[in-house]
């Protein structure tokens, strides 16, 4: 139950994941991400583990394609997953088992791949990579989240969402951005105003865990 989009940024090097879903905290359970390696998104009826399992794969030097190919010795029950994988290069990959819910389906294009099931259009997928690369938006998390508000204007999921995430990695080994909306009557739209509230400060976050004593302050209590 879930519409998902992720992308390479060349320019960067940054990766990143968004998503939306009728079941609470989607994010939890569906990002993986991992600086240098790739992104996986495991949804449907979702394993967790097949997150990591991919990443580990991507970083071993197995293309998307093979990745995806070799997920069914790590799960037996993989024909009740979605599964979407993009690696440093841009190459993307998609798993749909026969158990994927009501309507779905995926879109590749230039460093992103997205997917969608329990669809209220089949074009939802397609939507997003095309909002996503028409975006001129200067960061990437906005361009992420233009693709996605794409795929809820075609109709996005057939039921109402209530939950969604966007998270972003670097060059370090945490993400740089990583936002959540566990559940809420509009959470696209809160996670626009919580991206509004992080982007200014996000570089400054960034630079306290690298450089410290160059960090600024935020002027709360204890912090002047």
């Amino acid at each position: 139950m879930t519409f998902s989009l992720a992308a390479h940024d060349a320019a960067t090097g940054r990766f990143g994941l968004v998503l939306s879903s009728s079941s609470p905290a989607v994010a939890a359970r569906c990002v993986n991400l991992r600086a240098g390696v790739g992104a996986v998104s495991s949804q449907n009826v979702t394993n967790p583990g097949l997150g990591p399992i991919g990443l580990d794969l991507l970083a071993e030097g197995l293309t998307p394609e093979d990745v995806v190919a070799r997920l069914g010795e790590y799960d037996p029950y993989l024909e009740y997953r979605q599964v979407t994988v993009l690696d440093a290069h841009g190459r993307s990959a998609v798993f749909n088992g026969s158990g994927t819910l009501g309507v779905h389906a995926f879109a590749q294009g230039e460093g992103a791949v997205a997917a969608g099931n329990m669809l209220a259009d089949p074009g939802v997928p397609q939507a997003m990579i095309d909002g996503y690369l028409a975006s001129d938006a200067q960061e990437f998390e906005q361009r992420l989240l233009d693709g996605i508000a794409a795929g809820l204007a075609l109709g996005g999921e057939a039921g109402p969402v209530r939950s969604a995430g966007l998270a972003v990695v670097d060059d370090r080994p945490w993400r740089l951005t990583d936002l959540r909306v566990d559940d809420a009557d509009a959470p696209l739209t809160e996670l626009q105003r919580l991206l509004d509230l992080w982007l200014p400060q996000r570089d400054q976050y960034a630079l306290r865990a690298v450089l410290p004593a160059d960090a600024p302050s935020y002027g709360v209590p204890g912090d002047e």
